[in-house]
């Protein structure tokens, strides 16, 4: 796989849908390095799920932008993002390699069914390729999720609460598994878990109020996944004070 690079540069951004009468996010200021883990929270309708999705092209004509939200580089965003959802969203009628090769237009060459393969040996998945999606668990479900995005191979990686519907040791696990299989990718994780949020970043935003403003908080100088110690404790209490702010 090529080695990517691409950050994301967010300036005053304005982004209200056109059914609203209030905006969802005003006045946003974001940086997001190239390489790098930023983690988004902030409480339901807070717009961190509205954000990934104008990066992906998913809002079409429905919202009215203002500010400045682009690429590092200046070039489109378009064929540049890999999307994983909380949904794995396997389809139930492919096998769980072909799953993995759904970006290759389904592995009709052996490059990719090669390819494919290997990424699911590195999510410990290998022998499960022949496999069908009502045959594996919710962790194992997201273990071929992980490898669909890592056959991508695109430089953005946006991620919507993958892990939540997990129990709390698979979580930890594909916590780990994710922060090392991406290690070298741009990747905007959203989460509702502060202790996710602790471990897995390396930038971090909170939006707060409504409409919805980002808030930086200082993480560790350690390197994801952490291990929680004390200075992580911390600011796990310090997000959760953070975001009691729209809870009053």
């Amino acid at each position: 796989m090529v080695t990517q690079t691409l950050g994301v540069e967010i300036n005053h951004a304005y982004l209200q849908y056109q059914t609203n009468t209030i905006a969802t996010l005003a006045n946003v200021n974001m940086s997001v390095p190239a390489g790098c883990w930023t983690v988004l929270l902030g409480r339901s309708g807070s717009g961190k799920t509205t954000l990934l999705r104008y990066l992906a092209g998913l809002l079409g004509d429905s919202v009215t932008i203002k500010g400045e939200i682009r690429s590092s580089d200046g070039q489109p965003f378009a064929q540049r993002i890999a999307y994983m959802a909380q949904q794995d969203l396997l389809l139930p009628w492919l096998n769980v390699l072909d799953n993995v090769c759904l970006s290759a237009k389904f592995g009709s060459t052996a490059q990719p069914k090669m390819q494919a393969q290997a990424l699911l040996d590195q999510v410990g998945l290998g022998q499960y390729a022949n496999a069908m999606p009502d045959q594996l668990s919710g962790g194992m479900r997201q273990r071929v999720a992980l490898a669909r995005t890592l056959m991508q191979d695109k430089p953005l990686v946006l991620m919507d609460e993958p892990f939540s519907a997990l129990d709390a040791v698979t979580r930890h696990k594909l916590q780990g598994l994710a922060a090392n299989l991406l290690a070298n990718k741009t990747v905007i994780l959203i989460t509702h878990d502060p202790q996710e949020a602790v471990r897995l970043a390396e930038q971090l935003y909170v939006l707060q109020g409504t409409p919805a403003h980002a808030i930086k908080l200082n993480v560790p100088n350690t390197l994801p996944p952490r291990n929680l110690d004390a200075e992580c404790a911390a600011l796990q209490q310090a997000i959760l004070q953070q975001l009691e702010h729209d809870y009053d």
